[in-house]
């Protein structure tokens, strides 16, 4: 357990937590913008990022004079993050909604497996049921809105390529975070991340410049400003393990958004679903938990 973890406390797990609140409203933007889907994700970096450096500026953040090791991973992310937006919101509108949440989550399984690996030791008994009851009430949540259909297939799979780019633009921050203010690594990925956005949105011939710009602000608002700024806050704090558990949740609040924006029903299985997720969330922070408590009573710690 860092010393990060152990200041995180329920601070940090709150900010987890809203923090795929407000990432999850991302498809329901891009959904309602007019202009193309890439085109919306270039925006919601564009408008957010002088609210970032301002922000960064009056927390006295750094944002400059980083290491070049630093700049790499910063660059690296905020390219992997830019590929993400671009498959996802690229996805979205070839895919259904539920689809789209679904596939662009499936990295958090590759999280997981990522937080063992790097660990090199076996899973305690109430990680392993966490991880295995997240994927049941995910799987229970979307089993009945999922449809694998010709039709969809190259919007799943564009977005199957979003949840594996996240991951990287995850890895790469957590990376640097330890080093760098929340707000100064968020200025930068976002920066690396706006030329290859723009990029793409041309190369596919989109359409740019909004007409209505509500859905782009609210983009930028609630899931560049709000959803990444409490991620990157929040990424230092845990274990992949445990950010991998966390992104399961986008997809309950995803079909809550359905049920109030476009009226779908929430069955009992789906219920079961988002219970068995949250259950899974405080079951894979116990390890830690009890890890923290014996730290806190070893003398190394007084």
């Amino acid at each position: 357990m860092t010393k990060a973890t152990e200041r995180g406390g329920g601070f940090a797990l709150l900010a987890l937590i809203m923090a795929n609140v407000a990432l999850a409203f991302g498809p329901l933007f891009v959904r309602m913008a007019d202009t193309g889907p890439v085109s919306a994700g270039f925006w919601r970096l564009t408008l957010a990022l002088p609210v970032l450096v301002i922000i960064a500026l009056q927390r006295r953040e750094p944002l400059s004079g980083f290491r070049s090791g630093t700049w790499w991973m910063l660059a690296l992310g905020g390219f992997a993050f830019a590929l993400d937006l671009a498959s996802w919101n690229f996805g979205i509108e070839r895919t259904k909604l539920a689809n789209s949440v679904l596939f662009g989550n499936m990295g958090s399984v590759i999280m997981v497996l990522y937080g063992f690996v790097i660990s090199r030791a076996w899973p305690h008994k109430a990680e392993i049921g966490a991880v295995l009851l997240a994927i049941f009430g995910a799987s229970l949540l979307m089993g009945a809105s999922y449809e694998l259909d010709v039709r969809n297939l190259i919007g799943d799979l564009f977005c199957l390529a979003a949840g594996v780019l996240y991951v990287v633009y995850l890895l790469s921050i957590r990376h640097v975070r330890g080093d760098l203010g929340s707000w100064s690594v968020l200025v930068w990925s976002t920066v690396f991340g706006i030329g290859p956005m723009l990029g793409i949105a041309l190369l596919l011939g989109e359409p740019v410049w909004p007409t209505d710009w509500t859905p782009v602000l609210m983009l930028a608002l609630v899931c560049q400003l709000l959803g990444q700024g409490l991620m990157v806050y929040a990424v230092s704090h845990f274990s992949p393990v445990v950010l991998g558990i966390a992104l399961l949740g986008q997809p309950v609040i995803a079909s809550i958004v359905g049920w109030v924006a476009f009226n779908e029903s929430l069955s009992l299985t789906d219920w079961i679903g988002m219970i068995a997720i949250g259950v899974a969330l405080v079951l894979v922070r116990l390890p830690e938990a009890r890890r923290a408590a014996r730290l806190a009573g070893s003398p190394a710690a007084s």
